[in-house]
């Protein structure tokens, strides 16, 4: 279950790695109406485009998701996708319930909330064609039916699976709805409390990957919340209780300074002789936190160490989020918290005082630093550059090294695969948005020791035949070495 969640986390980024697309055409948009005023056509322009993704998230996400987690990330995968949504959403928007019925759906059936943006939708629809293929790309049909054989069943078999889920979600759907809405709604009355909390779960949920789902009820339009759009459309929020960006502002604080604060936290406490190599990795991880939001390096690198530290970094994000909620500093994003985002949030009329989480990201910096590095020292907690548990090669090792798999993918591929135990060891392999993840290994054969060797962030055994190598922002071009590597 724990390996399905995680490649369900890694397909997910497929469609929220567009998302920045869209940030940077409103914002830019929203700069061009501050500067020249209303009307111009560049920024009608640029905005549409746009909100043209932002509109049509629910689509993204089952064609990502499905591509993501198919075998071989093949397009009649992601084509299957896109029928099964449309099939589905067609039959239960608003419109395809009134023909069924002869009357059009109540609102609190909550069937307008399906369309093209109903990212809920999207995740089970992508789920269901990638399974589709995987099961069915290979069959073969008698040869009066050939011509629809493998890849080209798949649409098929998607299409009539999404009957089946049409038909159940006409029966559950009210009451899916009704019950996110309470959950929601529980949330959103506590006000900048709720937000708190929110902010708290977002981060405890990280090593699950189930916070995606925590995040659809407050940023998309799943029960009518949808802050990130919310905000990028420069239209306030119409859900009781909440103000647009509220689900946001407080992770810049975060992400932009805290977790800086907690990386050089870890860089001072490091042993002596890992400093030179605690401090090249903690850097790289940091700058990814600062300026895209990027958290994954660096939260990873102390998750499993010190699962302390990361509860309480969790805690701390939900009082950043708490305060920025109850003081209305607002500001948002569409891909993560960091500087990009940032700086487009200010062309954004929904932004508020956004110049105040910088001081609040100062404290929360400060906060960071002492707290992470009080704890460290007091409890001897196993933060990368300490001790010998962490995968962290010496500095001697690193030096040998490091002028050669420096922005060498092909290199680092040959030494992971050597400390994997060779080609005849990996069963399978994938990779999210910072990890490499194998599977099915012999663990007798892997060699710990060798992998440090290729500059690798982290190593984290999730399993007795599982282990992630945690290499940063470039991990597609490590394994698409090993690809051509291993054949």
């Amino acid at each position: 279950m724990k390996a399905k969640l995680q490649r369900l986390g890694k397909a997910i980024m497929q469609p929220v790695a567009i998302l920045p697309v869209a940030a940077i055409l409103v914002g830019i948009a929203n700069l061009l109406v501050k500067a020249l005023g209303d009307g111009n056509i560049v920024s009608v322009f640029l905005s549409t485009a746009g909100t043209a993704v932002l509109g049509n998230l629910g689509i993204l996400f089952a064609i990502g998701i499905a591509y993501g987690l198919s075998k071989d990330s093949n397009g009649a995968a992601s084509l299957s996708a896109l029928v099964g949504f449309l099939i589905v959403t067609t039959m239960l928007k608003p419109e395809g319930i009134e023909m069924f019925r002869g009357t059009a759906p109540v609102v609190e059936e909550g069937f307008g909330a399906i369309g093209n943006g109903n990212v809920f939708i999207g995740i089970i629809i992508g789920i269901l064609a990638a399974n589709a293929y995987n099961k069915f790309y290979q069959v073969k049909l008698p040869d009066a039916l050939a011509f629809f054989s493998g890849r080209r069943l798949v649409p098929i078999i998607t299409a009539g699976l999404s009957l089946i889920v049409t038909i159940v979600l006409y029966f559950l759907w009210p009451f899916i709805y009704k019950g996110l809405v309470i959950f929601g709604s529980s949330i959103a009355k506590l006000g900048a409390v709720g937000a708190g909390i929110y902010g708290f779960g977002n981060r405890l949920l990280i090593p699950t990957g189930l916070h995606h789902a925590l995040n659809s009820v407050f940023w998309f339009d799943l029960i009518g919340i949808n802050d990130i759009g919310n905000f990028w459309a420069g239209q306030a929020a119409t859900f009781p209780g909440v103000t647009t960006g509220m689900y946001q502002a407080g992770f810049f604080p975060i992400m932009m300074f805290g977790l800086p604060g907690a990386a050089l936290a870890m860089y001072k406490t490091a042993d002596p002789d890992k400093k030179t190599v605690a401090k090249s990795l903690l850097i790289s991880a940091a700058f990814a936190s600062f300026f895209t939001g990027v958290t994954e390096p660096l939260e990873f690198s102390f998750m499993f160490l010190a699962p302390g530290l990361y509860l309480l970094h969790a805690v701390l994000t939900g009082i950043s989020v708490f305060i920025a909620a109850a003081m209305k500093w607002i500001a948002g994003f569409s891909f993560s918290a960091g500087l990009v985002d940032y700086i487009l949030s200010f062309a954004m009329p929904t932004a508020n005082k956004p110049y105040m989480l910088l001081v609040q990201g100062v404290v929360f910096f400060i906060i960071y630093y002492f707290l992470f590095k009080f704890l460290i020292v007091k409890f001897n907690l196993m933060t990368p550059g300490r001790g010998d548990s962490m995968a962290m090669p010496t500095v001697s090792e690193a030096d040998d090294n490091k002028a050669t798999v420096k922005n060498d993918d092909a290199k680092k591929a040959e030494i992971i695969i050597e400390g994997l135990g060779g080609v005849e060891n990996i069963k399978t392999f994938d990779y999210c948005s910072t990890r490499l993840r194998v599977e099915d290994l012999d663990p007798e054969k892997i060699n710990e020791a060798k992998i440090k060797q290729a500059q690798v962030i982290g190593i984290t055994r999730p399993g007795p035949t599982n282990i992630q190598i945690i290499i940063g922002t470039s991990v597609q071009f490590v394994f698409d070495a090993m690809q051509r590597i291993i054949g």
